[in-house]
């Protein structure tokens, strides 16, 4: 039999899609960044063949982006766009889907493992006093039981996030936390973690990581935190093989 030529996937982008494409390469071939002013609409227009309505919108969707914005008696501008900004405006937990939210409580969980280093290259005695401060509030009105209660995780891993020194990690932080809180509960509500069995005997607490992070070493406080959140990365794992 005649071996066929396949047919080549039909071109579904719209032409505001192409512009914006376009536009996004041409930045790029002509290495502009933030604060370099790009041509007018009008120039975009007859260089692209297309209308000023199609580059505006075009325009429009960077805008909102964050790429670009206007300037008095300069036009329009390159900006340094705001990563987190688009996230910020969509991360509500009920608008997801829910394997979204699964791959937003592993970030989570890859994060906490992956900060150990940073914390160990930035941290002072200031920000140590600071947890410490954090942890004996926690101890004062503990009930000995294992929760993972949100203001107790915002507080103390907040802390952790701020040692990184690491804005965009801090700011993820913020947003990943309610994330983490909704989608364990909502699985978990009728489990009780003091019944859980962990692999090496006792929970982890945040006093336990505190002084992991005084005394130990990147290894040790990562080997800690991995059992800290045990319960939650056997979660994950059972609800992959389900």
């Amino acid at each position: 039999m005649k071996q066929l030529k396949k047919l080549k996937p039909v071109d579904t982008l719209s032409l505001v899609d192409k512009v914006e494409l376009s536009l996004l390469e041409f930045f790029k071939e002509n290495e502009l960044g933030p604060g370099d002013a790009i041509p007018k609409e009008l120039d975009f227009a007859k260089s692209l063949g297309v209308s000023r309505t199609v580059v505006r919108e075009a325009l429009l969707r960077l805008r909102t982006l964050g790429l670009i914005e206007s300037k008095k008696h300069r036009g329009m501008i390159l900006k340094q766009p705001d990563i987190i900004n688009n996230f910020e405006r969509i991360m509500d937990p009920t608008l997801l889907g829910t394997e979204t939210l699964k791959n937003l409580f592993e970030l989570r969980l890859i994060l906490e493992m992956g900060m150990a280093d940073f914390l160990f290259e930035h941290k002072t005695d200031k920000e140590l006093d600071e947890l410490e401060a954090i942890v004996e509030e926690e101890e004062a009105t503990s009930t000995g039981k294992v929760r993972f209660s949100l203001d107790k995780e915002v507080a103390f891993h907040g802390k952790l996030y701020q040692i990184s020194k690491n804005d965009t990690l801090q700011r993820f932080q913020g947003l990943l936390l309610p994330v983490f809180e909704y989608v364990y509960l909502k699985d978990t509500e009728n489990r009780d973690l003091d019944e859980y069995h962990y692999t090496k005997g006792t929970f982890v607490t945040h006093r336990m990581l505190l002084d992991n992070l005084k005394i130990g070493t990147p290894e040790t406080f990562r080997n800690a935190m991995r059992r800290h959140l045990e319960p939650h990365f056997d979660h994950i794992f059972k609800y992959e093989k389900k």
